[in-house]
């Protein structure tokens, strides 16, 4: 088989990391690149799965020991693709790698517990600080520290920085603050595309009261709320006071099924708040869990855990349409307003507070592939592209266990393509 037989796999979520380890497996070289400073994407950030609530952490475990047993796989964090040229069988890929901005082999965060500087925690969407120069979560694959820069450079000067960055130093923890990013490139016979999704912005439903109340959070809020590893040690609480939820709204198709906002159904959002029931079931029993919904999904297998979750007597399922949430001045309670479709009757209810299920928009109907030829449908997800191919969240909406079939499909595409040249 001779010439070029590397596949670049672009993203390090659940899809990237199965479609660089079965070709990698099976003899090919693999580059894999991620924007993050860490693999594991969404899946990462979620506090258990679907259907057998267990956490994801075995199955990154898995994962991440298989890639350090292949040395054929190149890891790259921090990295971002410029530019694809070339054609399928000869692809030239511009990457820019960004520093980490800290410099350590064996520190964890213990070692940086004093840092002086704090910010918010983007792996908990901004639902807590974090220390400036940390291990982005206890999982982090690579295990090495990030630093923000901005912040650390705020506060140089500072005796208290001063003394913390001496610290470091005799720790063996280099801070290098005027490190710069550099460029490589990349020759690759294929490529996969799989940098996956954002939540949906929850700030444009107005009307849905997300920033407006402080008790309104969203489902991807919720998972971390629920970890051990979140910003309240998995005790699901209201963000303006601390107290102990027991009785809590969800809201499907938060600007889903709309065409001002997402028109596609993302498919795992149903799912999911049921999942979140059974949190907030196992941490309060005494609580209740309201589900308000347009049509309740549970695709194939998942209707067993559907039918499950609805024997629960505390947790309702109710046919109607949130359209409007308020906010209660004096309790900071959190109030719903809508129609109860099968009654019939409007809604007005009162909830300690409110979850929002908002749905998955692929990174791709932002942040383009850097390639001609790449089409993509009217809602940004990638169709096709010569030589280019996408997969997970990226393609379509799908649930975990989906993404990782299609993930291993599409590296039998990208190995096909290699071979054919």
């Amino acid at each position: 088989m001779a010439g070029n037989k590397t596949i670049l796999v672009v993203g390090g979520g659940t899809s990237g990391m199965t479609a660089a380890l079965e070709a990698a497996e099976v003899g090919y070289d693999v580059v894999l690149v991620e924007r993050q400073a860490y693999l594991g994407g969404r899946v990462a950030q979620l506090f258990k799965y679907f259907p057998k609530l267990c956490p994801p952490t075995c199955g990154l475990e898995i994962n991440f020991k298989r890639l350090r047993s292949r040395p054929n796989v190149k890891v790259h964090t921090l990295a971002e693709v410029q530019n694809i040229s070339g054609s399928p069988g000869d692809f030239t890929v511009t990457v820019k790698i960004n520093p980490r901005y800290v410099d350590d082999h064996t520190a964890t965060t213990k070692d940086v517990e004093e840092c002086p500087v704090e910010i918010s925690n983007d792996f908990n969407y901004q639902m807590n600080k974090v220390k400036a120069i940390r291990l982005p979560y206890e999982m982090a694959y690579p295990m090495n520290l990030v630093a923000d820069k901005d912040a650390l450079a705020k506060a140089k000067g500072d005796s208290a920085f001063e003394a913390f960055a001496q610290s470091c130093a005799a720790k063996g923890i280099r801070l290098d603050l005027d490190a710069q990013p550099y460029t490589m490139e990349i020759k690759a016979a294929s490529i996969v595309w799989a940098t996956g999704w954002r939540p949906y912005d929850a700030t444009k439903l107005t009307k849905l009261g997300y920033g407006a109340c402080a008790n309104v959070i969203t489902n991807v809020m919720m998972e971390r709320l629920a970890a051990p590893n979140g910003p309240t040690a998995g005790q699901i609480v209201r963000p303006s006071d601390g107290k102990k939820v027991n009785n809590l709204a969800f809201v499907q198709c938060a600007g889903s099924r709309d065409r001002n906002h997402l028109p596609y159904c993302s498919s795992i959002c149903c799912l999911a708040s049921l999942k979140q029931a059974t949190y907030l079931r196992e941490f309060n029993p005494d609580a209740q869990a309201h589900i308000f919904y347009i049509d309740l999904r549970a695709h194939g297998r998942f209707e067993v855990f559907y039918e499950k979750i609805k024997q629960d007597d505390k947790i309702f399922l109710t046919k109607g349409k949130i359209v409007n949430i308020t906010e209660d001045a004096a309790t900071k309670d959190v109030i719903l307003e809508g129609e109860d479709i099968l009654s019939g009757r409007k809604i007005r209810r009162t909830f300690d507070m409110a979850v929002l299920a908002t749905g998955m928009q692929p990174n791709t109907s932002v942040d383009k592939v850097p390639a001609s030829g790449v089409t993509y449908d009217e809602f940004g997800f990638v169709v096709s592209g010569p030589g280019i191919y996408s997969t997970g969240v990226g393609r379509r909406p799908m649930d975990v266990a989906t993404c990782m079939q299609d993930a291993t499909g599409v590296a039998l595409k990208a190995i096909q393509d290699a071979v054919g040249r």
